[in-house]
Order: structure tokens, then sequence, then C-alpha cells
């Protein structure tokens, strides 16, 4: 697999990533994604309400108190790197938890999800976590979360390709997070197979890859194999504000760091 140095991507970066202030003409108000490590995101609306998916306590990612609030969490599956709620301290008490399966036992059956909380608007479609129908290691879910304008699809530990008939009720979608660093769920080329299918319109997150604190995963190179440079920007930071810009590409790839840029800032300045 090819590693993409994170210098190419520089310019580009600076260039798509400096333009997330730019306000749709669509009416889709600006929202922000915001990314903790492996499958972990946080959406936050134009009103300020806080949805996270998929939240995790896995040792070295950083934690700051103050960025781990939430007024929902979702919780695709019942493995426990994308469980802990206790992420978020004593603000969970004021939390809705939905969680994708009936019960926290790894054989639970799948919920039927369809809700509307404040301004998110969140819907659930049934999924696995392999290719053998949950065989190995147990059922998922999609999250699709519509907000001011958006659609969005955490795709939790999606382990394969999808069927026409979720496909029919994920719908179309501007924003997917989508696995890629296989071994547990969709490799690199897999993934790629899946936003074949999807075709979001506006953005990619990758997640649940490799890093220096979580080598049990491949990195993300191999998605990014054969893709147009001007498709993917790598951010320095953990979160992004939306846009509908018509100058960048589409859909972009974007990788998020898992630290926020000011904890990084602080921790660079205690050295």
């Amino acid at each position: 697999m090819r590693r993409w140095p994170i210098a190419i991507f520089g310019v580009i970066a600076a260039l798509i990533l400096g333009a997330a202030s730019v306000r749709s003409q669509d009416k889709a108000a600006p929202i922000s994604i915001e990314y903790h490590g492996q499958s972990f995101y946080i959406i936050t609306t134009s009103k300020g309400t806080r949805v996270a998916i998929d939240p995790h306590t896995i040792p070295n990612y950083p934690r700051p108190e103050e960025w781990h609030k939430a007024d929902i969490v979702c919780i695709t599956h019942n493995h426990n790197d994308h469980t802990r709620i206790e992420a978020f301290g004593d603000n969970i008490k004021k939390a809705k938890i939905i969680r994708g399966l009936k019960t926290m036992s790894l054989k639970s059956d799948w919920a039927t999800i369809n809700e509307e909380i404040k301004d998110v608007k969140i819907r659930n479609v049934h999924t696995y976590h392999d290719n053998t129908e949950g065989l190995e290691r147990g059922k998922n879910n999609v999250f699709v979360i519509e907000v001011d304008g958006w659609k969005v699809a955490h795709l939790g530990d999606l382990g394969h390709l999808l069927s026409p008939a979720q496909l029919k009720k994920i719908g179309p979608v501007d924003v997917i997070m989508i696995p890629v660093g296989g071994i547990y769920t969709l490799n690199g080329n897999e993934a790629k197979k899946v936003v074949e299918q999807l075709k979001p319109k506006e953005y990619i997150f990758p997640m649940h890859y490799g890093t220096k604190f979580f080598e049990d995963i491949l990195p993300p190179d191999e998605f990014y194999d054969d893709v147009d440079k001007r498709r993917i920007a790598i951010s320095d930071d953990n979160v992004l504000l939306l846009n509908k810009d018509p100058q960048r590409p589409r859909p972009l790839i974007v990788q998020l760091n898992h630290e926020p840029k000011v904890e990084k800032a602080k921790v660079e300045k205690k050295k």
C-alpha cells in the first residue's frame, strides 16, 4: 500500500478546509463534525445540539472533558470500543442514549430507531459487522442523522457491501463516516466499493483505521490509493465546519486528526 505524506495535501487542505465558513446557498446550515479517534464522532448542529456516535476510552487518545459533552449518544453495536458512554463523565446523565441493539448482549437483536430529538432526526438501518450475516462478529447499525438540511450516515463497524434493500433504506446522503482499516470491518478497497454504492454528495470521513495509538488495524492508505489527490484533505485539527462551497471537490475525503488543535498546542507549550 502507498502511504500518502501529509505534506502533499498541505496546500489543498488549507484551501479547502479554509473555506469552511462559506454558507451554503441551498438552505443547508453549517454543522460541525468533530473526531476523537476510532469511530467516535460528534456532530454539532447550528442550534448547538451535540450528537455523539460510538464513544470509546482507548488509552492514549486524548479525552479533554470540555470537548466531550453530548445531548444524544448513538451506539451502533455492542463492542466495547464503541459503547463507552462513561467518556462523557457526569454529562451523560442528561444525554439521550440511543442503542442500535435491544440489549447489551453481543447476540442481541436490532432495535428499530426512528426518532426526532430537538432539531435532529435519527433512524437506523440494520447491517452486520462481517460478511457472514453476523456469524463472526454480530450485528451492526448504520445511523442516518438528518439535521440542518444535511443527511449524515455513520456506518458503524460495517463489514460487508450493502444490499439493495439496505441502500434503499439509507437513501441519498450528503456525508458518510466509513470504516477503512480492515481486519474487523471493511478494508480500504471494500470501503471504496461502499462509497460507490452510497454516492455521498459532499463529504467522506474515514474512520476505524490504525494509528500510533491503535495498531490492531490497518492505516487508511489503501482507501486513498488511486484517488485524485485534489479529493483528499488531511487536517491537523479534529473538527470541520461543513460547507457546500461550489469551488471544492466533491465528495471530499477528509481525514481529521484525533486530537483537537488547541490541545496539541497546550502539550507542545508544556514541552
